[in-house]
């Protein structure tokens, strides 16, 4: 204990005899250590910027009106949670839609991650070496997931006709994009000393694949699929409301009938549709994948 107080009362007394030369010197030393009146103007220059400009969209965009009583706005929730007729609703059509809508997203997720699961290959750097023809395909995967769902849904409206089958080809097109990105940045990330060591038995490149690399990028693959499923089950509704197919016709049906009850009625399904598939693919994940930690 005396021997940590000497210690203690040595630096101070070496600080307090630190003069303004010292410091001077420390400073043209070590310049990255000390804040300098540019930098610091920069930075505060730099957080004024954000600020006001947070400031103009809060006042161009109008916030303030969402805290206006509105009558419109009044009658539309009142009319959403007072449900009446409800005898006449025609429920078959609802639940057909439904299952029209989870048809559609399972299919375009099923056809997409197995498409995936080549072309993430072709696009990972450890398994493709011609640059040429891995950045040729990555290209083409950026036009894949760079166009927004929804537009595909309308190009394919236009080119196959009204139905689920365009929210089909929508999802199936916008999720080959995304999925073999994520796929080929798992493969990417896998440790070499397994593939190296199926490799030093002799064995080829698709059997270096199958045994080296598809073991342990399998559970990632699956986990990514499933979330895409519960994904696409919510981006599919949305998908019919511009001819599509699926519930979502229903959805833009009943709100031009100003039928906002059975809108509402509908979304709770929905709602119920996506949480039983998020539990369910947390029991095939706790399946193949185990539990996080263990």
């Amino acid at each position: 204990m005396a021997h940590a107080s000497t210690d203690t009362a040595v630096t101070v007394r070496r600080l307090s005899n630190v003069s303004a030369v010292d410091v001077t010197a420390a400073r043209a030393d070590n310049p990255a250590a000390f804040g300098t009146v540019s930098r610091s103007i920069l930075v505060y220059a730099a957080w004024a910027s954000v600020f006001a400009y947070l400031a103009f969209a809060f006042w161009y965009f109008d916030f303030a009106r969402m805290f206006q009583p509105s009558e419109n706005a009044q009658r539309l929730l009142a009319a959403m949670f007072r449900w009446e007729d409800m005898a006449t609703w025609q429920y078959a059509n609802i639940y057909r839609g439904i299952a029209e809508t989870l048809a559609m997203a399972f299919l375009g997720t099923f056809l997409a991650s197995l498409v995936a699961l080549i072309v993430g290959f072709l696009a990972a750097r450890n398994v493709v070496r011609i640059p040429v023809f891995r950045h040729t395909v990555r290209r083409i995967l950026d036009v894949f997931r760079g166009v927004d769902q929804l537009v595909w849904a309308l190009v394919f409206v236009r080119a196959v006709g009204l139905g689920p089958l365009a929210g089909v080809l929508a999802i199936f097109i916008s999720d080959i994009g995304t999925l073999s990105k994520l796929y080929s940045e798992a493969i990417e990330n896998i440790d070499r000393k397994q593939v190296e060591g199926i490799k030093a038995t002799g064995a080829g490149q698709v059997r270096t694949i199958r045994y080296g690399i598809l073991p342990q990028v399998f559970p990632v693959f699956l986990s990514q699929s499933l979330y895409f499923l519960e994904s696409n089950t919510r981006s599919a509704t949305i998908l019919g409301i511009v001819g599509a197919g699926g519930i979502g016709m229903i959805i833009i049906e009943r709100f031009r009938a100003t039928l906002y009850d059975q809108v509402v009625f509908v979304v709770i399904n929905v709602l119920i549709l996506v949480a039983i598939i998020d539990w369910v693919s947390k029991k095939i994940r706790m399946k193949f994948i185990g539990e996080v930690g263990h």
